[in-house]
């Protein structure tokens, strides 16, 4: 098949084949004594994403994550392997990367500290060289829709997470990126807020085909911008698909809280849900992850007296966490 518009050789608009990143780190040994180590942040890993794709990219503390978008901006270079985004090798050509990309990291800020948000876009506005024209149309879309209005004359060390977080996404988009790099980009949102930033994300994504690589601990972004989600672990990539697939594979399980209108024994479930704890009034049901909650929702509101009710979401930590020990060779196996 021929590759898309956009798309380098065939390879993918971002392309990673046998990637891989060793640091060396000194380790105390004893009272006195130190010896380096390597450790391998980065191992092996191959992957492709198409242009205009809205990818999640997630995984445990440590896994590697940070380290692969670092390498995709060439703030680092890999220890071996190939890597190319829009054809351009990250490390070597980083000034004509820098004019593809957009980065947001949560913890982090592009964003001038001591200076209005204001001043801050009129800096990269110079930096990027980004026309007139293009850069009051994109400065105005986004103060609309991220609702930046108020904020624009507030130096960026009084503005809230949340606030800072909006100011960062449209520090990133003002010189239109074909790739946003996004590291937690709902921390700190209120519900209002997070809404309003998938949405705006993903018009970007249909209106602009922006390709958006996104890193996240809060499940429902990926639910709700991306089609495809990536696991990585040990800085392995343990799964490559729908996040459908990836409940099966892990066999998590979401959980419905149910509060009664009083305090009642355990409640008769069908199929695999089963009450998995219970506290006064309140129970927990678990039940598969792949599975729609409405059916087990109508069979409790028809048979008990309801009062209110939750579905909480698994924890992704946990589902990555069974997946890597169902891979582990056991022992005995090992030996």
């Amino acid at each position: 098949m021929p590759s898309p518009a956009g798309d380098v050789g065939g390879e993918g608009f971002i392309a990673l084949d046998s990637v891989e990143k060793v640091f060396s780190v000194r380790r105390r040994k004893g009272l006195l004594r130190r010896e380096r180590e390597r450790v391998r942040a980065v191992d092996g890993l191959t992957f492709s994403v198409r242009r205009g794709e809205m990818v999640g990219y997630i995984g445990p503390n440590g896994a590697g994550k940070s380290t692969t978008i670092k390498m995709l901006t060439g703030i680092l270079t890999p220890s071996g392997g190939r890597l190319r985004v829009a054809g351009i090798d990250p490390s070597r050509e980083r000034t004509r990367l820098a004019r593809r990309i957009g980065v947001v990291f949560g913890q982090r800020t592009t964003l001038w500290w001591d200076l209005p948000l204001i001043d801050s876009y009129r800096l990269m506005h110079r930096m990027y060289r980004i026309p007139d024209a293009r850069y009051r149309a994109n400065l105005d879309r986004c103060v609309d829709l991220l609702q930046l209005g108020d904020l624009l004359d507030v130096p960026v060390r009084q503005l809230s997470l949340g606030q800072r977080m909006r100011g960062d996404i449209a520090a990133a988009l003002l010189h239109d990126p074909d790739v946003l790099y996004l590291d937690e980009p709902t921390i700190g949102l209120d519900v209002v807020s997070k809404a309003r930033v998938r949405e705006f994300l993903r018009d970007l994504n249909a209106e602009h085909g922006t390709t958006v690589l996104l890193t996240t601990h809060d499940l429902t972004d990926i639910e709700q911008l991306c089609s495809r989600v990536m696991v990585i672990d040990h800085g392995r990539l343990m799964y490559d698909g729908a996040l459908a697939g990836l409940h099966e594979v892990g066999g998590s399980e979401r959980v419905l809280v149910v509060d009664f209108a009083r305090e009642l024994p355990p409640v008769r479930t069908a199929g695999a849900a089963r009450v998995v704890r219970t506290e006064g009034p309140r129970q927990w049901i678990a039940f598969p992850a792949t599975e729609s909650a409405a059916a087990l929702v109508a069979q409790v509101a028809a048979e008990y007296p309801l009062a209110d009710l939750s579905v909480r979401e698994p924890d992704i930590e946990t589902v990555i966490a069974k997946m890597y020990a169902e891979r582990s060779p056991s022992p005995a196996a090992a030996s």
